[in-house]
């Protein structure tokens, strides 16, 4: 599994924070579920910035469960008081039959009419013991039985996004098309359809996460050279990159993440 605090931006600042796997019957529908646990001094609040991965969130909190689209640019959400959420980060296949649309929830969110769901995770949130594993097994077996059987095309998807954001990512859009053995067209159209975001995005992204991760475990690497090794041309189009995307350079991010 992916690092714990890839695309956390400071993971310093988390609360509580968990990344599990699904249980058996959703392995193709999820990647991971994340469960984040605070409790924060009144008259405080926790700010939690991340650069999220090019996909589309199901998230339980509280009541609420709330489809969450991919994001162009770092976000941050401020946390108050007590409470928790779990959200599952899709793969493709499931994003197909909960979303008609997936590029219309980029930067976006949508409300799902599921209370069984939002009823069965707070249940076992609300427990003791294994009561996150608890609340996985519960959101992967509605998932499995709310997507049901996946096809072809879904399976494929799901190996797009491995091949594009997984171990040994491909570099470019061409290199990801001819190992799945597709045209760089056929790949579009899968991104689109099961993702929301075109594959060159996916790229640009995991790149970043990439670097924003060397850099704070490796406060002192090159600039330059740490633009190699993250596939960059050279180290002023990873300025831009962090710049457009964090809001910030990777010096001020450094330093930033070194507090």
């Amino acid at each position: 599994m992916i690092s714990r605090s890839r695309g956390v931006l400071y993971p310093a600042r988390l609360p509580d924070f968990h990344r599990l796997p699904p249980a058996p019957e959703a392995t193709e529908l999820v990647v991971w579920f994340w469960i984040p646990e605070w409790r924060i001094e009144p008259g405080r609040s926790s700010r939690q910035a991340v650069v999220g991965y090019p996909a589309v969130n199901l998230v339980v909190e509280g009541a609420t469960v709330t489809l969450s689209g991919p994001t162009t640019t770092a976000s941050h959400r401020d946390l108050v008081g007590e409470g928790w959420a779990v959200g599952a980060m899709l793969r493709p296949a499931a994003v197909a039959v909960l979303s008609s649309a997936p590029s219309a929830l980029v930067d976006g969110e949508e409300q799902i009419d599921a209370p069984e769901l939002a009823t069965a995770v707070g249940d076992a949130m609300s427990g003791r013991g294994a009561y996150r594993e608890q609340a996985v097994a519960v959101f992967s077996e509605w998932l499995a039985l709310r997507v049901g059987a996946i096809g072809d095309a879904a399976r494929q998807a799901n190996t797009l996004v491995d091949v594009l954001m997984g171990d040994d990512a491909a570099d470019t859009v061409e290199e990801a098309a001819r190992r799945l053995a597709v045209s760089t067209r056929t790949l579009q159209r899968l991104a689109h359809r099961h993702v929301g975001v075109p594959p060159a995005a996916m790229i640009r992204r995991r790149r970043l996460q990439e670097a924003a991760e060397r850099l704070r475990s490796d406060p002192t690497i090159d600039l330059a050279q740490l633009a190699a090794e993250s596939g960059y041309a050279d180290h002023a189009h990873l300025t831009r990159d962090f710049r457009s995307i964090l809001g910030l350079t990777p010096r001020a991010y450094r330093l930033d993440a070194a507090e």
